[in-house]
């Protein structure tokens, strides 16, 4: 089968990706290759749903530039086509006098990214916001909100498929990629595809597919599961909406917070655990394979050396109830075991360069044959059409 371009994953970037491509020139003949038998089951399906302002990211970045119009973008189509969401605002809390700074560069981030209405909160004012939190400052980001992505997800590929024409194809996995002179051959377990430029979205194993042609290639991805509780639907009320702790912002995760739910109830988490497996969503889930081959890399060794005390704690509260509580309890003191019940996991595929360096902006790598999007973590999914037009308008330029 022969199509202009073929793209690689079926999660919220690669579908944005298509949606994108086909909106800027609607005349390509574009196919979207998914190894699942239904889309956007991995990093996009276990996703908490929450919609990200930008303030966490170092303005400039292609996390802030991306996310802040992707933000705009997501609304504007949850509007169009009905899909329900809700901007309930968020709290960003400091429990401690050490976390001062962090806070106050965190506001000062929100400034330079364009996000005026963040509002400053002393001790006393935080429970206007949130009775049941304790904190001695925090910030109220009015502009965070809540959706279903798998919802999202699942529209674009309806716009994709229904009203431009693309091509969806499940249950393909991609085995092999051969460059021609003018083309690549991509082989799947069901068949092959001929393209004249491919696009790898894989998430996971994106970089297990780049790796296929560009053995130059200096990151690997390595697996972290974050693994969620849920609270009880009694004690649903001691959180309103999305409270969330001071980051530390030489580190790619936001810490253990509390998600109210488009659907309902609230959930906790996650914690970041290195995953034994590339889609590793039990603690007994193990592949040898995909074991070595994190641990030979010698940017994630490093990386362990650098942090095994933070991880060796993320392990604790992993298999300890007690831990996961008094964690939780930082910021919601009323909350007690019994309080909380097993939630769900995701793996969040993170990239780590060569010098032990977790990579925390978007990474894209491209050559004459493939566009490579290497690192597309939290908040692509916020950032997804932006993401999507982005890549779609460097790639249109190779079809004029």
């Amino acid at each position: 089968m022969k199509y202009d371009i073929t793209i690689i994953g079926g999660g919220i970037v690669g579908l944005a990706t298509a949606l994108k491509l086909k909106e800027l020139n609607p005349n390509l003949n574009i196919a979207l290759l998914e190894k699942e038998s239904s889309l956007s089951q991995h990093q996009t399906g276990n996703n908490s749903g929450v919609i990200h302002s930008g303030i966490y990211y170092k303005p400039g970045s292609l996390k802030a530039l991306n996310c802040i119009k992707g933000y705009k973008m997501l609304l504007d189509l949850c509007d169009k086509e009905s899909i329900k969401y809700e901007i309930c605002g968020k709290l960003i809390v400091a429990t401690s006098k050490k976390e001062l700074p962090g806070l106050h560069d965190l506001f000062e981030r929100a400034q330079l990214n364009g996000l005026k209405k963040v509002k400053k909160l002393q001790g006393e004012h935080i429970k206007e916001y949130e009775p049941n939190v304790a904190g001695i400052e925090a910030l109220f980001v009015p502009y965070t909100g809540i959706v279903d992505f798998l919802e999202v997800s699942n529209k674009y590929a309806e716009i994709f498929t229904e009203r431009y024409g693309g091509k969806i194809y499940l249950s393909h996995k991609v085995t092999d990629i051969i460059n021609y002179d003018n083309h690549s051959e991509v082989i799947t377990t069901k068949g092959n595809f001929q393209a004249k430029l491919v696009v790898n979205t894989a998430g996971l194993y994106s970089d297990k597919i780049a790796r296929i042609n560009r053995k130059d290639i200096q990151v690997r991805i390595i697996p972290f599961r974050g693994e969620y509780v849920e609270l009880v639907k009694a004690k649903n009320y001691l959180v309103k909406n999305l409270v969330y702790p001071v980051p530390d912002l030489n580190f790619p995760f936001l810490g253990v917070h509390f998600t109210r739910m488009i659907k309902g109830g609230v959930e906790a988490g996650p914690n970041a655990v290195w995953a034994f497996k590339k889609e590793g969503y039990k603690k007994t889930d193990f592949n040898l394979k995909e074991f070595w081959e994190a641990l030979s890399w010698k940017g994630f060794r490093k990386v362990m050396l650098q942090y095994w005390k933070m991880g060796l704690g993320e392990y604790y509260r992993s298999f300890s109830k007690n831990a996961h509580i008094r964690s939780l309890q930082r910021l919601v003191p009323d909350i007690k075991k019994q309080d909380i019940v097993k939630g769900g996991s995701g793996v969040r595929a993170q990239a780590c360069d060569k010098d032990g360096g977790l990579i925390d902006d978007f990474l894209i790598v491209e050559d004459k044959y493939q566009f490579n999007v290497l690192n597309a973590p939290s908040p692509a999914a916020t950032a997804s059409l932006s993401i999507g037009e982005t890549l779609g308008k460097s790639i249109i330029k190779r079809f004029s």
